[in-house]
Formats: C-alpha cells, structure tokens, sequence
C-alpha cells in the first residue's frame, strides 16, 4: 500500500493480534488497544503503540478495526451520524494467513465507504469481495463456514465405518483428500486429523470446539430469523456440546472426528 495510515486495532486476540502483525509489516502506524492488557505485550515490542483507552486508540486514527461483531449493526448510524463511515468485513482464513495478508474478505457497507477501505482490505486479503449492505458480510462468512463445521461431524461418522480396516489414518485422510469425498480443507488439515486420529492433541488450535459452538448457535439463530430450518447444523451442534462437555471446549475443531470414533458407538 503506498499510503501509511494510522491505524487502531481494538481486540488484540489471535486474529486480531495476526492483523496487527501483517499491518505493521505493510509500514502502517499502529496502535493497539486489549480488554487484557498482556495481549498487547508482543505488539508492543514488536513495534505498535498501546492505548490506554478505546478513545485514546480511536481519536488520531484514520481507520479503526474492531473485533465486536455482534455490535455492527447497532454501530453503524451512530459512527455515519458522527462524521465517520463503518463497514464490515469478516474473513476466511484464520492465524497464518491473517499474518500473510492471505485471507478472504466478505464486506458489507455502502459502495462509496468500501471503496475508500479497499486499499486497507487489499493489505490484509488476497481477495475482498463486497457482498452488500452491513450486515451481509456476516451472514455470508457465516454460510460460508457451516459446511466446514458440519463437515468434521460427517467426516467422524465416515471414519466410523472404516474402523475394521487395517489402515494408518495419515494414509486414509490422504486418500479422503485426493477424491471427491474429500473438500479442499482436508489437503491443508489433514496431517492434523491424522495425528489427532492416532490420539495426539491438536498443538496449534486455531479454530476450537467452543468458537464453533458459539459460531453454529449464531448460524442457527440466523435461520431462524429467516424461517428456514438447518437440521444437520442442529444435530452437528449437539456433537460439538458432546466433545465440550468431555473436555474438548479449547481444542481445535479438527479433534471432532477422533472423539466421534471414540463415542460415537451405537
């Protein structure tokens, strides 16, 4: 980008502590602001301002990136009657690609204020894709992500019925990978299904079993808002509240299928 903005991330966790990163390596101002503070310690060294307060984080900034999703909505005319312009962007992608600048970007927002963001989308995105008005860019992320969740109940109960043969499972997922029963999330997560398979547990988690949860119980909300059904998503929940219940909650979703062929007998 060849215009340095100064830039407040408010919510420094994985992702936004991965954007922040990449942010600093594109040579823009950045400060930093955390509900816990210690999450701003690694920013800090590396280069970012920490604020004290979100009014001391947002007053010099050109541009503010927010974690809050949920609040969007409710943000968006207070910001415009202010002066200021809100949009929305979800992503695809998670921790790595976040830091490379890699992910997917689904905005939501007037033409005219994405527009003048694209620059800064196009820093953090490989591909920012303006899907309407705030508010669809959530809903679409969220369409975008439930295939994959439900995928990791499937995947589990396809596994159940190969438990008889004698096969090492980094070799059975490779092969799940290279057909059409396998999408493309297994030629990059595969190696960690099989070591959790072999009863490793997940070292990196970048997507744990109680994010999903909260994400499917939004997913399912949305639907209800819009009176259509999502069944496999609802009995897909209730296995991922199975695996949190047996003390899963903070590993990685890829566990899912490992604990389906460990509880999932009839």
């Amino acid at each position: 980008m060849e215009v340095a903005l100064k830039i407040g991330i408010a919510g420094t966790g994985r992702m936004g502590a991965a954007m922040a990163t990449r942010l600093l390596a594109c040579a823009h101002s950045l400060s930093v602001w955390n509900r816990t503070a210690q999450k701003t310690e690694a920013l800090a060294k590396a280069g970012a301002n920490v604020a004290a307060t979100p009014r001391e984080l947002t007053t010099p900034a050109d541009v503010v990136i927010t974690m809050r999703p949920e609040v969007e909505k409710a943000l968006a005319h207070s910001v415009k009657e202010r002066g200021a312009a809100l949009i929305e962007c979800p992503v695809g992608g998670t921790v790595g690609p976040a830091k490379e600048g890699k992910l997917f970007g689904f905005v939501g927002g007037e033409a005219a204020d994405v527009e003048r963001a694209r620059p800064l989308l196009n820093d953090l995105c490989r591909r920012v894709e303006h899907v309407g008005a705030i508010g669809a860019g959530a809903s679409v992320k969220l369409a975008i992500n439930l295939p994959l969740l439900v995928y990791y109940q499937v995947l589990g109960e396809a596994l159940s019925l190969c438990r008889d043969v004698d096969i090492d499972p980094a070799r059975l997922i490779d092969i799940f990978a290279d057909t059409s029963g396998g999408p493309n999330m297994l030629k990059v997560r595969g190696a960690t299904i099989a070591a959790a398979l072999h009863g490793k547990e997940t070292a990196a988690v970048t997507f744990d079993v109680n994010l999903v949860r909260k994400d499917m119980r939004t997913m399912l909300d949305e639907a209800a808002g819009l009176s259509v059904r999502l069944p496999l998503t609802a009995h897909a929940l209730e296995r991922y509240d199975e695996a949190a219940r047996n003390g899963l909650g903070a590993s990685d979703a890829t566990m899912l299928p490992a604990f389906w062929l460990r509880h999932g007998q009839a």
